[in-house]
């Protein structure tokens, strides 16, 4: 019966590592999924190796605890590779975004998303899956009278972007050749300051290689946009993913040191961190939060702080 058991938990735990370990060999698309849960399943394999430990003494499960610990690690070291030193809380921060994918069927509470933006004191607001607002958009615009998306530039309303300041030569982009307009493009000066603000919604990376197109898309575009910089929105996958790991390689974002988690809504703080905010010098990330009520979506908002370098 121990030798049963002991074989269920080192067949599950090999799996497991197997799958994770693909990373090093190959980005194929049906396993980013895995790839974004790296930290977490090494972890459950550190624990279904201890617990074969406690049924059977043997050299098979100190390995398979071994290389549990060897990715789990190198996943933290992953995650810290982009994080930016820290802000000195005593600066002022030059503006505040608010970024939130609400869920497009998410109608019930669209009046109440207002009121939280509104009263958020953000200078930005990046509403993805926007619909269930467009009713309440007469009266955001109070608050913010500049914007894009919802019926100007696009016909969707699947991105919106809510500025308290003039948006400088607002635009949209496709990303990928899976959806259009999932990304808009403007410029928005405070006091003086010019900052480059790009929001996104990516593909699910499990849809073929979608995401891995939008990603390049990205690539090509982020150059072309001089000075400070920032990227927010729905990526669909953590900072572990490969090509997510590339684009902040190949165009020096950073983030802060420990993005909160954003989905799925059920595993709370255990989750993973699937919305971001990124940002490319001068500017930097002053801070990240995760706004604790849903109200309603499958994701948890973010806000963020910003400061400049001198």
């Amino acid at each position: 019966m121990r030798d049963t058991i002991f074989c269920v938990f080192s067949v599950l735990t090999t799996l497991v590592l197997a799958i994770v370990s693909l990373r090093y060999v190959t980005d194929f698309y049906l396993l980013s999924f895995f790839y974004s849960f790296q930290v977490h399943l090494a972890v459950a394999a550190a624990a279904a190796s201890v617990a074969a430990l406690l049924v059977k003494r043997h050299w098979y499960a100190l390995l398979t605890l071994g290389v549990s610990v060897v990715l789990a690690v190198h996943g933290v070291v992953m995650m810290r590779e982009f994080v930016e030193p820290a802000v000195d809380q005593n600066r002022p921060a030059l503006f505040k975004l608010m970024s939130f994918n609400i869920e497009n069927d998410n109608f019930a509470n669209g009046a109440d998303i207002a009121d939280m933006a509104i009263a958020s004191g953000a200078d930005v607001v990046s509403i993805l899956e926007a619909e269930p607002l467009l009713p309440e958009l007469p009266r955001l615009l109070k608050t913010y009278p500049y914007y894009i998306g919802c019926g100007v530039g696009m016909q969707e309303c699947d991105t919106l972007v809510l500025s308290k300041r003039p948006l400088i030569e607002p635009r949209i982009r496709n990303l990928g050749l899976l959806w259009r307009n999932r990304l808009t493009i403007s410029t928005i000066d405070f006091d003086g300051q010019k900052v480059n603000f790009l929001a996104a919604h990516l593909t699910k990376p499990y849809y073929d290689e979608f995401h891995g197109l939008e990603i390049e898309d990205l690539a090509e575009i982020i150059p072309s946009l001089p000075g400070p910089l920032v990227l927010a929105g729905d990526f669909n996958t953590s900072i572990l993913a490969p090509d997510v790991q590339y684009l902040m390689r190949s165009q020096g974002l950073g983030t802060v040191s420990l993005e909160p988690a954003t989905w799925p809504i059920a595993a709370g703080a255990f989750g993973i961190p699937i919305d971001h905010v990124f940002s490319r010098a001068p500017l930097r990330l002053k801070s990240v939060r995760r706004i604790e009520n849903s109200f309603g979506s499958n994701h948890f908002g973010l806000m963020a702080e910003f400061a400049v370098d001198p």
